[in-house]
């Protein structure tokens, strides 16, 4: 899709069960097809639509009425999922396929579901505030609902452009395509739809900051994410005992000294495919910044010798 800039001995698979951009997408639409299938058997029981979304929507999305979101606080999540329009689920699910891939390629595999979260977080908290404290939208406070991957898929867009806004899309197209192009495109698009809900301008502006926040911090070495990865990690460990009783071999058993012309004592690690596997896995998860200058040199002579 774009231009990477290190060697590439193995391309990791997109549906690998460890693929967070395939997991957000999937559960988009899951949750689309769940609300349209309840939706459908409200229908067939002569139920009016209003039924639906009084019933079973209003569970899912959250509300701009203070009184009713206190009811249902965990809706600043469930919100991020909940969107009915087939056209507005394609084209979330478009904009967070571009930008996650990429925000994947460039910083591994554990960015994507922090970053969408806060995005979605903070959006659905300008809302409430806004909502709440503007003269020209309290009257709209009852009957506003805040729903839909938008605002998640800002801050993911923000957030990879400010990393990379030179990566280039489409290498085969003249050199290929800056991805800060594209980004304006996004802004353009998005700008023009809510021109539409005023409302949502200063969620969308406040799930931008995050994302330039959240980049801003990585390239600093803070990773604000980190603490829900590691939490997932310990989750998923109480589920698999192998994990925890996995022992570190010796480390002689992990390495050979070769001391021939070289400083006695140098370590070099073996070059085996599980090591590779590993220094991928690691790549995905964490980034190719993240390797070891040892890693970086294993990856090197495996792309060398075609192992």
């Amino acid at each position: 899709m774009g231009q990477r800039d290190y060697p590439r001995v193995k391309r990791s698979n997109i549906w690998s069960d460890n693929n967070a951009l395939m997991m957000l997408i999937i559960l988009n639409v899951i949750v689309f097809v769940l609300l349209h299938m309840i939706k459908t058997i409200y229908g067939l029981s002569f139920m009016k639509e209003e039924a639906f979304m009084k019933n079973t929507y209003s569970w899912f999305t959250m509300p701009a009425d203070p009184q009713k979101f206190f009811q249902r606080p965990w809706t600043i999540l469930t919100a991020q999922f909940a969107e009915l329009k087939t056209m507005l689920l394609l084209s979330n699910l478009f904009w967070l396929w571009t930008f996650g891939y990429i925000l994947q390629d460039l910083v591994g595999n554990r960015k994507i579901v922090p970053l969408y979260l806060y995005g979605g977080i903070a959006g659905g908290i300008i809302f409430l505030l806004s909502f709440n404290s503007l003269p020209q939208l309290k009257s709209l406070a009852d009957t506003e609902v805040y729903n839909g991957a938008i605002t998640s898929v800002i801050a993911i867009a923000i957030a990879t452009t400010v990393i990379s806004p030179n990566y280039r899309l489409f290498p085969m197209i003249s050199g290929g395509i800056p991805l800060w192009i594209i980004s304006i495109i996004f802004v353009v698009v998005d700008f023009a739809w809510i021109s539409r809900q005023p409302g949502l301008f200063f969620p969308h502006i406040a799930s931008a900051a995050v994302g330039f926040s959240f980049a801003k911090a990585l390239q600093r070495g803070i990773d604000w994410g980190a603490w829900m990865g590691n939490l997932y990690d310990r989750f998923m460990n109480l589920f698999n005992p192998e994990k925890k009783n996995i022992k570190r071999n010796p480390v002689k058993q992990e390495v050979f000294y070769n001391t021939r012309g070289q400083k006695p004592f140098k370590k070099t690690a073996n070059l085996t495919q599980q090591k590779i596997d590993e220094i991928l896995d690691k790549i995905n998860q964490k980034g190719y910044d993240r390797l070891t200058e040892e890693e970086k040199d294993l990856l090197k002579r495996a792309s060398e010798e075609d192992l």
